[in-house]
């Protein structure tokens, strides 16, 4: 059997790492993107290791073989189907313990080329937090600001097109970063753990020592960006301000919020503004209603712009030094500009 070591693991070149842990461990967070093959199930997994507590390793090895034996074949198909796909295979469970070591000790058996990750899961997620906490030592982002609806998650999406580095925060967080962010995310939001891990990739998989980000307050969503990366964005690295019309903002947020949404999705929207009440008063809010129910959507989203969101932002776009203000009303020539920025700052010609 090959033991390899988390760093080398990430290394390896057309690889998939099989997850044997249960599926609740995996959906909290897994390396990359992991293939589950759980050895046993949640209830399964909680009675063998009561039983280990109770009884002794031996008596849980007993009832481990009672819970695996009609997997095996299962396993045993969904293993070669991926060794034909993949150059090299990582198996790994929560600490590099016995789920893992029997997985891969059966295939190695079989003459299949297999590694098993030393130290499991849990030497993955350690990894994560020491690169995390030092990675800023090296790299350098190039952090986009700009009131909302101006286009940053579009510039972003852009760049991630063209194979320009970036990190989309609110998109790894399934949240939009406005009042109504969630709407536009039917998925469940990421653990932190996950969250984090995601972060990860897109910074150690990264070309260049140079990845655009949108500018975030610490929470988004429902999780924290890591604090290392935090004060990275708010103090370090460059910046760039991106601005465009009011009229071209409310568009966008027309786009990403009302059109092209099921019918329910303005009874979301209602229910968003209703609890404003207290914020806005009964009257401004009974405003933006009745304009909502009257179909006037790109009117009610200039007003909320302009009467609420704009002077309760404008603080964090203002407190900034910027390199580039750049216009995002046409856009192929804005995302010119900022990667003719990206070119400029890895060649050292930009200072923060």
């Amino acid at each position: 059997m090959k033991i390899i070591k988390i760093e080398d693991a990430l290394k390896l070149k057309n690889c998939i790492f099989i997850d044997v842990r249960t599926e609740s461990e995996y959906k909290e967070d897994h390396i990359l993107n992991a293939f589950n093959m759980p050895l046993f199930k949640d209830h399964e997994h909680c009675e063998v290791g009561t039983i280990y507590k109770m009884q002794g390793k031996n008596k849980a090895i007993q009832k481990g073989f009672d819970f695996v034996g009609y997997k095996l074949k299962d396993m045993y198909i969904q293993v070669t189907s991926l060794a034909s796909e993949y150059d090299n295979i990582v198996i790994y469970c929560a600490r590099g313990g016995m789920r893992s070591g029997s997985v891969c000790s059966l295939f190695d058996s079989l003459g299949m080329n297999i590694y098993k990750l030393e130290g499991g899961y849990k030497s993955y997620r350690n990894y994560v937090l020491e690169y995390l906490d030092n990675i800023m030592n090296v790299k350098n982002f190039i952090v986009i600001h700009g009131l909302t609806g101006v286009g940053k998650t579009d510039l972003l999406n852009i760049l991630e097109e063209k194979n320009v580095d970036n990190i989309d925060l609110e998109g790894i967080a399934k949240n939009s970063g406005s009042t109504f962010g969630f709407i536009t995310h039917d998925k469940k939001p990421p653990t932190q753990k996950e969250f984090e891990s995601k972060i990860f990739e897109k910074i150690f998989f990264s070309n260049s020592d140079y990845i655009f980000i949108e500018s975030e307050s610490k929470r988004v969503g429902h999780v924290l960006i890591p604090n290392n990366i935090y004060d990275a964005i708010v103090r370090d690295g460059y910046h760039i301000l991106l601005e465009c019309s009011l009229e071209n903002r409310v568009k966008r947020l027309c786009r990403d919020y009302v059109y092209d949404k099921d019918e329910n999705n303005i009874e979301v929207l209602k229910d968003c503004i209703n609890k404003f009440r207290k914020r806005l008063g009964h009257n401004k809010v009974d405003e933006y209603i009745n304009l909502l129910d009257e179909g006037k959507y790109e009117e009610l989203v200039e007003k909320y712009l302009v009467e609420y969101y704009d002077p309760l932002y404008m603080h964090s776009v203002d407190k900034y030094k910027y390199n580039e203000v750049i216009n995002f009303d046409d856009v192929d020539s804005a995302v010119e500009e900022v990667i003719k920025f990206h070119q400029s700052a890895m060649e050292g010609a930009i200072k923060c």
